[in-house]
């Protein structure tokens, strides 16, 4: 009796949820039953509901932590297609709105029969620990970053490009392939920064090598790559030796805020590591910027940013976005606009030469990431586990789709550290 009326439930939220949505694609009941979630939609592609107790959780917290614990549970699935594809058969706006939207009486009315049973215990692998906002006084940034980037080496293999580059790439059409755009951007940096033979370059928050290699290799620049990861650590240092490159690359498993400001670089580069640095902390990473440098000397700023709100003094507020992510992908994690990003250069003593937009080149980095980690989820389930190989899967739909649409950016920035003249720059831009 109480499975009928489960049933006859799901299927009325169902044909709600189709007047709502207006999708091209269907649900599908842990039953079997298929119901479509819009008019003529296909039924390819399903949102796969595994259980009753599925409906009861989103019933009691109808809300984003909500769907990716689920997700990542297996509660609730996407089949026929990578969560990204098809997050593109129902419009996304409309579906940010669906916990507001949904008549109350219909959810009040369906609820009962699922309030009944005991619900089933759901966890999904979170970073679990308050996260402190100021470096220095509680926050534990190699933790944080620990978290992210310790996952796997071999997990991130079957996604990245061989150069392990885990940052935008620069595409010069839609076609063009991951590896070719990754070589792409780490040489637009290197141009950017005018990097030429003996230049001295640090690189913060090095990663797994990519850029100081190529600087190094290629544009034959004395490299100091800096990171908070065991594991990009070690597997940068096997690939200096085997490029036979130790005599240009220092490579330190450090924090950049602990190098002596006498080092005087000729250049500076920050490729998408200022997101785990927290707003609370951005004077002192400028700071430190044009202490590291020489007098015009450059700086290279790539970073994710979220729009500026009409009223400023909201900006802080988290998105939901924000607190799904940094609850289980990317603990402390915080984006600013990069208005605030040029406002903070000039107050801390820089010049900015060049702004450029690269958005729906990260649109299309993820893209391949989510199709090549899709394609191989059955070695990353064996790597990392179901559940956390399933979170990622989602946070790289989630930001792609946020890409797509405009509401994240991220943007390469150009900086000298400020002095009386000319900048020494050529007139010409940089393509």
């Amino acid at each position: 009796m109480i499975e009928a009326l489960r049933l006859k439930a799901a299927r009325t939220m169902a044909a709600h949820l189709a007047q709502l949505l207006g999708g091209d694609l269907c649900v599908e009941l842990w039953n079997g039953e298929v119901l479509p979630l819009g008019p003529n939609a296909r039924d390819d592609v399903r949102i796969v509901v595994r259980s009753p107790n599925a409906v009861r959780r989103l019933l009691l917290k109808p809300k984003l932590p909500t769907i990716f614990t689920l997700y990542a549970e297996e509660e609730l699935d996407f089949v026929g297609a990578n969560p990204i594809v098809c997050s593109r058969r129902f419009d996304h706006f409309k579906s940010l709105d669906l916990a507001k939207n949904f008549d109350r009486k219909i959810a009040l009315r369906c609820a009962l029969p699922f309030l009944l049973s005991a619900p089933g215990r759901l966890e999904a692998p979170a970073y679990g620990k308050k996260v402190e906002a100021r470096f220095g006084k509680g926050r534990k940034d190699d933790e944080l970053i620990r978290f992210h980037y310790d996952v796997s080496n071999a997990f991130y293999a079957m996604f990245l490009d061989p150069e392990m580059v885990y940052s935008c790439g620069c595409f010069e059409t839609p076609e063009t392939s991951l590896e070719t755009a990754q070589i792409a951007k780490l040489d637009k940096i290197c141009r950017k920064l005018r990097l030429q033979p003996g230049d001295r370059l640090l690189d913060v928050g090095c990663g797994w090598g990519g850029l100081i290699c190529h600087a190094a290799h290629v544009y034959g620049a004395q490299c100091h790559g800096v990171t908070l990861s065991q594991a990009q650590f070690d597997f940068a240092s096997a690939k200096i030796e085997r490029m036979g490159l130790g005599n240009l690359i220092k490579l330190e498993l450090r924090d950049y805020r602990s190098i002596d400001a006498a080092e005087g670089y000729d250049k500076i580069s920050q490729i998408e590591m200022f997101e785990h640095v927290g707003l609370d902390n951005h004077d002192m990473h400028f700071e430190q910027m044009r202490k590291l440098l020489r007098p015009r000397g450059l700086y290279l700023h790539q970073a994710s940013t979220r729009w500026a709100t009409p009223d400023l003094s909201k900006f802080r507020k988290p998105t939901r976005y924000q607190k799904v992510i940094t609850q289980f992908i990317f603990p402390g994690g915080e984006l600013d606009y990069v208005g605030l990003s040029a406002t903070n250069l000039e107050r801390h003593g820089f010049e900015i030469h060049d702004v450029e937009g690269l958005r729906e080149h990260f649109q299309l980095t993820l893209e391949h990431w989510i199709e090549r980690l899709y394609k191989n989820r059955e070695a990353a389930f064996a790597e990392i586990g179901r559940k956390k190989t399933r979170m990622w899967l989602l946070y790289f739909a989630l930001f792609g789709r946020a890409f797509e649409r405009g509401t994240i950016g991220v943007f390469q920035t150009l900086a000298s550290k400020r002095a009386v003249g000319g900048a020494g720059l050529p007139l010409k831009r940089v393509a």
